[in-house]
């Protein structure tokens, strides 16, 4: 549910949707995205052993990236792929750069490296096999979204990541993007100092505390309801046991009830697969979980690029009152210099003169300043890609709500079946 007073993407997107159509395609433009040229998988884990930068023994986990041109794979060709290990550290490399040097795109999130909103059975250590397997998809899940931006996909780093397993590093740190990032503490401050935040990115940053808030909680609801579902199976092992033990006892119901006990058995058993499948729906919701903060870094990026636009433009219009008043004489605000000049005399000619040109290379450079901090094309590209990403989401959270709500509808469907099967034994006996 959205407050009274903040949009809803939809209405965001149309409002804007006429500046959008224009960009959008100059987007798509710039190249076809890399998915169509090129296969991209992450096909398995491994555990490993080695030290770490302060020379210590340390257990960590390397996923392998599988390549292959899409060109063999239309052709029919069985072209081997090329492959090379990257731990999760280096995809959150990859990230980082995409986040700094693409400020105005919604870069995808990396999936989790801890395993959150988990049910009891599921461990949340990050080296329990499921976790790996599941955090393995989402990582393949990751490359392919960045694969398949139309912007990003074409980015020369990502090639790099892609096919050059060693110096792929050096190449990233030799962009300087980590000098160009921009720290905490100047977001903030931009964020209560902006004087005219675009009251678009405001909403748009309101929806995604919102869609936060919201997919936080239905993940909580839902590791609840797997919780207690997971009870409820277990405890249905325990008519399995009785059961079993009662046809001992009997000779005419023994059959019937030894039956009825091997269905409760499964149906205990049966929960654990279930659970395992519904964690890849939970992990669904997750990203786009974290796809909320992605969304914020785009605002806050907003916020301080037009924090800087207004401090850039009051330099310029302070600059451009003092050579004013120094040419003219006339002193329109009080200022120390202008006291002191009227206590012992003006400057000299050559003074004056020497500190009219300074000011005028002052105001030159403030022009070009203001020019280059100027938020038009900022705010245009982020929008686009905010109108592909609402739509993107729109997609993705209706296709993982059904099946997830079909999911159910089965589950149930299958303790229907086992309830009418032990009824079967019972009339038998």
């Amino acid at each position: 549910s959205q407050s009274a007073n903040v949009m809803s993407p939809r209405e965001l997107s149309l409002r804007f949707l006429p500046m959008l159509c224009g960009v959008t395609a100059q987007m798509l433009e710039e190249g076809s995205t890399l998915l169509r040229r090129m296969e991209i998988c992450v096909a398995e884990a491994e555990k490993r052993n080695g030290k770490n930068t302060v020379n210590m023994q340390e257990t960590f986990t390397v996923y392998l990236v599988e390549t292959r041109p899409m060109d063999a794979v239309a052709e029919g060709r069985n072209q081997a792929p090329d492959s090379l290990w990257r731990r999760y550290s280096e995809f959150e490399l990859l990230r980082n750069y995409l986040l700094v040097t693409y400020p105005y795109i919604v870069v995808p999130p990396l999936p989790e490296k801890r395993a959150e909103f988990v049910w009891h059975k599921l461990s949340a250590d990050n080296m329990d096999p499921d976790f790996v397997e599941r955090r393995r998809v989402g990582l393949e899940n990751f490359l392919l979204r960045v694969a398949s931006h139309p912007v990003l996909s074409n980015d020369k780093i990502l090639h790099h990541f892609l096919i050059e397993e060693h110096g792929w590093k050096e190449v990233v740190y030799e962009t300087g993007f980590q000098a160009k990032a921009d720290s905490r503490l100047r977001a903030l401050s931009a964020t209560f100092r902006v004087r005219n935040p675009d009251k678009r990115f405001m909403e748009m940053k309101h929806y995604s505390d919102e869609l936060q808030s919201h997919t936080s909680q239905l993940l909580r609801a839902r590791a609840r309801v797997a919780d207690r579902l997971y009870g409820v199976y277990k405890v249905h092992g325990n008519y399995g046991r009785v059961f079993s033990e009662w046809s001992a006892m009997e000779k005419e119901m023994g059959d019937g009830l030894q039956s009825a006990g091997h269905h409760m058995d499964a149906y205990a058993a049966s929960i654990d697969d279930i659970l395992e499948e519904e964690e890849h729906y939970a992990d669904q919701l997750k990203e786009y979980l974290f796809y909320a903060e992605a969304l914020r870094a785009v605002c806050r990026k907003h916020e301080l690029t037009q924090f800087e636009f207004e401090m850039a433009s009051q330099e310029l219009v302070s600059k451009k009152q003092q050579h004013e008043e120094l040419s003219t004489g006339i002193v329109r605000t009080f200022s120390f210099k202008g006291m002191t000049n009227k206590l012992f005399g003006q400057e000299a000619p050559e003074q004056r003169e020497a500190r009219l040109k300074l000011l005028e290379d002052l105001i030159a450079e403030g022009e070009e300043d203001v020019q280059e901090k100027t938020v038009e094309e900022h705010v245009e590209r982020a929008w686009v890609d905010m109108h592909r990403f609402k739509e993107q989401k729109d997609k993705d959270l209706r296709e993982a709500l059904i099946n997830y709500a079909v999911m159910q509808i089965s589950m149930c469907k299958k303790g229907i079946q086992m309830w009418s099967n032990a009824k079967e034994c019972f009339l038998k006996m």
